[in-house]
């Protein structure tokens, strides 16, 4: 991911990202752009909201920021999610979830 793909939109106040959530996975990665989402892997079940805990955690982690500030906005029931990255640019999304795969 060297720009920008789709899958971030910015906003006044921080960046929309667009995620294909695949829950049930051998391991919390980042996949990479699938369409014009993000594909993100979760071990958790999609099972009283497990996959979307663990996804708001998970990144979180990735961005290294409290998880208060990576809200779920849209498709709790799907694998199709728009999450609100809040205090975020672009150019730091883009650069802390391109190392995806280094911190477990």
């Amino acid at each position: 991911m060297s720009a920008a793909g789709n899958f971030l939109r910015a906003q006044v106040d921080g960046v929309l990202l667009s995620v294909k959530l695949q829950p049930r996975a051998s391991k919390n990665e980042i996949c990479g752009m699938l369409g014009d989402e993000l594909k993100i892997k979760v071990t958790a079940p999609p099972v009283d909201a497990a996959a979307n805990q663990a996804l708001v955690e998970f990144l979180a982690r990735q961005l290294d920021c409290p998880r208060g500030k990576v809200e779920l906005i849209r498709g709790h029931a799907s694998r199709h999610k728009t999450l609100k990255l809040h205090g975020f640019s672009l150019a730091e999304v883009v650069e802390r979830i391109s190392g995806g795969a280094r911190r477990p």
